[in-house]
């Protein structure tokens, strides 16, 4: 199928876009890499009258980390911040989820503020601001503002973005010396939706854990942060103790998610994928976390 008529707008600035988007209101959608966009316009599940293409906007396409966060702009390719060294050497998570996200052809297009924003809880992205306490960075006819993760996922493909507002950057907080993170998820085939996801951030002190959280993918309805430390906290890894904690870690998982089955797998399959996938990265996670402690 093709898309239904529309006009495209190219606004040259950030302001430029942001009038457009006031002026034509939920008429319009924002083109920045388009993989999800696209298929969407051509199954005509949206038919906007206008495409407010900001690929030409300056100074969106920039990777900057700072003393608290990894911030990315809009325009920034999933590859490209695959492949940020300055991002890994302080946000090692954001690189194990992006190996994930879909196929090369379509990181090399596609952009992580695109995906935080189509806010699709089947996205690795939006689950990942989430574990980091992540902020999304708007700019819109009022100005500038600033929206936590929590407040910004309303529910599936739905945010807390206004019609005139662009959001312009994303920023994924960086976690405290001695955390070790770990990602991992199952599909059916590489590059597919998962099935089940999960990303995990662990921190030791003085050998035990003194904080953990998690966070999942296709198995909530909007991206949420389970807090593990009442299951791991005070537990040195690789003790008799730890797989015992593990175990409570992984129930409490299974009491969190709320899972929806499909054709690709039920819910009660869903719930189990994602306890086990738990329970196999918290001690990935962890021996990461003991080797920054080193």
């Amino acid at each position: 199928m093709k898309p239904a008529p529309f006009e495209h707008q190219a606004p040259l600035t950030v302001e430029q876009a942001v009038s457009v988007l006031t002026e034509v209101g939920y008429d319009g959608k924002v083109l920045a890499g388009g993989q999800s966009l696209i298929p969407i316009l051509n199954m005509r599940l949206a038919s906007p009258g206008h495409l407010v293409d900001i690929n030409r906007v300056a100074g969106l396409d920039t990777v900057e980390v700072t003393p608290d966060s990894v911030r990315v702009g809009a325009l920034v390719r999933h590859a490209g911040l695959e492949r940020s060294e300055s991002a890994y050497a302080v946000l090692p998570l954001l690189r194990q989820a992006l190996v994930n996200v879909a196929h090369p052809a379509i990181r090399n297009r596609g952009t992580t503020v695109g995906s935080i924003a189509h806010a699709d809880a089947a996205g690795e992205m939006p689950a990942i601001l989430a574990l980091t306490d992540g902020v999304v960075e708007v700019a819109g006819p009022a100005g500038s503002r600033e929206i936590a993760w929590s407040d910004f996922f309303l529910g599936a493909l739905e945010t807390s973005l206004a019609a005139e507002e662009l959001a312009v950057a994303v920023r994924f907080g960086r976690f405290p010396d001695g955390t070790g993170t770990a990602f991992t998820e199952a599909a059916r085939r590489h590059g597919d939706y998962a099935m089940a996801g999960v990303g995990v951030a662990v921190t030791l002190a003085d050998g035990v854990v003194s904080a953990a959280r998690a966070s999942f993918v296709s198995v909530t309805d909007v991206p949420s942060v389970l807090d593990l430390a009442p299951a791991l906290g005070g537990v040195e890894p690789g003790t008799s103790a730890w797989d015992s904690a593990l175990d409570d870690a992984a129930e409490a998982v299974r009491g969190h998610v709320e899972p929806e089955g499909d054709i690709h797998a039920s819910a009660d399959y869903r719930r189990m994928l994602v306890t086990e996938l738990t329970r196999r990265v918290l001690p990935q996670a962890a021996d990461r976390a003991g080797a920054s402690d080193d």
